[in-house]
């Protein structure tokens, strides 16, 4: 007969009295790590203890049993004894523990701790969403297991993923930071689409997923999407939104109802422009920067305040000087006083910032710009008369000129208009001796070869007077650029000087929201208003400026003129070297202008070695190590929160001679495996909590790492 096999028996349990439980200094777990002791006593005290505590009998001379050591299960223990401490649990409550008898207390603690299995994250992902699915709200779930709502979140939108890509993850075919990649966008057959693209593809990189997956929508930052937020958002369309990595407000999935409702909202915000009477309105979300140079700019005038208005302004006026002087020495401004003087200054703006009128004549010919700037509020650029709507005069120019030259003659002035060299001498009358005819009667015009010579005459006699006369001199040319610059019809001049104004907005998108654009028109409309408005009347008014206030229009003018601009198809070295020169002369530093590289501005459109050359200048040889193993676009995210505020400048932007002025920051820790190796690593109770939140990266997945990747010419 066969013996039959011997059964295992499992080692006993019953509760014991929580005051006969002791620690045991066999416990082989030394560090402290999972959810905390407090953590640990709240989930006992909601669910009771779900898992027993194995114990060994300590035993006095007798062999009878005195208390329990616990070589497995501290923590457990410590949470109970918090809660006996917080009079929440008796302390001789039972406590259902298993004793063991057999083997040592070490390897009890051991074997307890190693052949648990921590649960995979996939299936906390999908407890969540069954919970979520039960009634449970996100607020319920995150309270129950002791972590942040944002945190359900992220798990419930984990849970949401394809099914066939949860399937992929499961088997570890995919990394966590492509699955949390896959969260932003909610179509599964886009997702699906994307992992297949990916695949045959080198760069498998989350960055690249997120890329793909909104490539098409607009950003939640974009001026167009700031515009009209609100309406988009009134009309239900989707917005898909990142909940691992900061995404500035997410991408706006349905571009062709932004783009209606732009258009609609503009047509709008433009309607009761046009109700002024303007003759024309043009309304666009953007116009190259320049996209006014070439066309008169009406004055205006600045709506006057009331004297009401007047009063309060100098009681303004005279309350923030109080307050300055009254705190003038003091280490420190009061919070009231600092905001009280912040409302003064806005009051004083809005006071200054009047509406300007117009005449109705002016209106009637001249048009407004309507787009939208940077920050997607509305801007409106009122009074620019296009030169097919200039006034004409009743009589052709030539004729005006003509007879101006006949009244000159016969008055015997020798102001007249110099034909061109190689004109024919004219009629009989041009080539007729000199002396008139006794029988003539009256005083005839004189002929054009005589006025050619005469008028010849008395430009050189200008031009020798002139050049010993600089400050006449300096006069003439400031009047002969404004001309060009100011007026659209600028002949008023006798200097064959032209002065050139180049716009660039075509070439550099954006440039019209910059600081700098926005400085240099408010001078240029600065100017503007201070000059009249018919260029006939320019001379006398040059005539009543002091000498600063010429040289600072002098400025302004020669700057206008300026074009540094590189073009592929117009190599212009000297010129370039000439802007080296004038960057020097003028000491300028790019980097105090604001100007900062982004990826949208330069990291993402040049090569990996250009960004670790920079980074290698700002932060040494060091950290350029330490970011050459990336891949290009988390190199460029990097490359940015790096480079930022450093003052670091590619070398277009540099002033030759003036040293890279690189102000250093403090340490990095580039991005690595341990956003998902803390979410995988994490554990409930006793290495089983809830996964730890996954803190979101400052300058992650930045516009341009999910816009059009630009390949730099080395």
């Amino acid at each position: 007969m066969a013996k039959s096999a011997q059964k295992i028996q499992l080692s006993a349990s019953r509760d014991i009295p929580f005051n006969k439980l002791v620690l045991s200094q066999a416990n082989v777990r030394r560090i402290k790590a999972g959810v905390s002791i407090g953590e640990l006593a709240e989930d006992i005290a909601r669910r009771t203890l779900l898992q027993s505590i194995t114990v060994r009998p300590v035993l006095d001379e007798h062999g009878t049993e005195t208390m329990f050591e616990i070589p497995a299960g501290g923590r457990r223990y410590r949470a109970l004894e918090l809660l006996v401490k917080q009079k929440r649990l008796a302390r001789n409550a039972p406590i259902p523990c298993v004793i063991r008898l057999e083997g040592t207390p070490e390897e009890d603690s051991l074997a307890e701790n190693i052949q648990r299995a921590p649960l995979h994250p996939l299936d906390q992902f999908r407890a969540f969403l069954t919970l979520r699915e039960k009634g449970q709200s996100e607020e319920e779930i995150a309270a129950a297991f002791f972590v942040s709502v944002a945190v359900v979140k992220q798990r419930l939108r984990l849970a949401s993923v394809s099914p066939n890509l949860l399937d992929i993850y499961a088997e570890d075919g995919m990394t966590l930071d492509q699955l949390m990649a896959f969260t932003v966008n909610p179509d599964h057959e886009r997702q699906e689409q994307v992992w297949e693209a990916i695949q045959r593809s080198y760069n498998k990189e989350a960055y690249q997923i997120r890329r793909l997956l909104t490539e098409g929508a607009v950003r939640a930052s974009d001026k167009r999407a700031q515009y009209v937020g609100e309406d988009y958002l009134a009309a239900g369309a989707p917005i898909m939104r990142d909940l691992f990595q900061s995404d500035d407000g997410g991408w706006l999935q349905d571009v062709a109802l932004l783009e209606r409702l732009v258009a609609e909202k503009l047509a709008r915000d433009a309607e009761p422009i046009r109700m002024e009477g303007w003759k024309w309105v043009q309304t666009a979300i953007d116009f190259p920067y320049g996209h006014t140079y070439g066309l008169r700019h009406l004055q205006g005038e600045r709506q006057p305040l009331i004297e009401e208005e007047v009063a309060t302004r100098e009681s303004l006026r005279l309350e923030a000087a109080q307050l300055e002087a009254d705190y003038s020495e003091a280490d420190e401004i009061p919070e009231e006083v600092d905001m009280r003087l912040g409302e003064i200054e806005a009051a004083l703006e809005a006071m200054e910032d009047r509406p300007v009128i117009y005449a109705q004549e002016d209106i009637a010919r001249a048009g407004v710009f309507v787009s939208i700037d940077g920050s997607g509020r509305l801007r409106v650029e009122r009074g620019y008369v296009r030169p097919e709507d200039e006034a004409q005069s009743e009589e052709p120019e030539a004729s005006i000129a003509g007879r101006d030259i006949e009244e000159a003659a016969g008055a015997g002035s020798t102001a007249a208009v110099m034909p061109h060299p190689d004109a024919s001498d004219g009629d009989d009358a041009v080539r007729a001796s000199p002396v008139e005819d006794e029988e003539d009667e009256g005083v005839r015009p004189l002929p054009d070869k005589l006025l050619t010579e005469l008028t010849a005459y008395r430009t050189l006699a200008l031009r020798e007077a002139l050049g010993n006369d600089p400050d006449t001199a300096f006069l003439a040319a400031l009047h002969a650029l404004c001309l060009r610059l100011f007026y659209r019809y600028g002949s008023d001049t006798c200097l064959e000087i032209e002065a050139k104004n180049v716009c660039f907005g075509a070439q550099a998108p954006g440039l019209s929201d910059t600081p700098i654009a926005a400085n240099v028109d408010a001078r240029h409309l600065d100017w503007s208003q201070q000059l009249p408005a018919e260029p006939q009347d320019l001379w006398d008014a040059l005539t009543t400026f002091d000498v600063e206030a010429r040289q600072q229009l002098f400025a302004h003018c020669i700057s206008l003129t300026v074009n540094a601009v590189h073009e592929p198809w117009s190599r212009r070295p000297r010129a370039v070297a000439h802007a080296d020169c004038l960057a020097v002369s003028l000491s300028l530093d790019i980097a105090a202008t604001g100007w900062t590289p982004t990826i949208d501005n330069f990291l993402g459109r040049v090569t990996k070695a250009r960004m670790v050359q920079a980074v290698r200048e700002t932060r040494g040889a060091d950290t350029a190590r330490r970011i050459e193993g990336l891949k290009k676009g988390d190199m460029a995210q990097e490359a940015e929160q790096l480079l930022s505020g450093t003052n670091w400048l590619p070398e277009p932007l540099r002033t030759p001679g003036h040293p890279l002025n690189v102000s250093a920051q403090t340490s990095f820790n580039p991005a690595g495996p341990e956003d998902s190796a803390a979410v995988e690593q994490s554990a409930a109770i006793e290495s089983e909590s809830a996964i730890d939140e996954i803190p979101p990266r400052d300058n992650a997945d930045r516009a341009s790492v999910d816009g059009p990747q630009g390949i730099a010419a080395e």
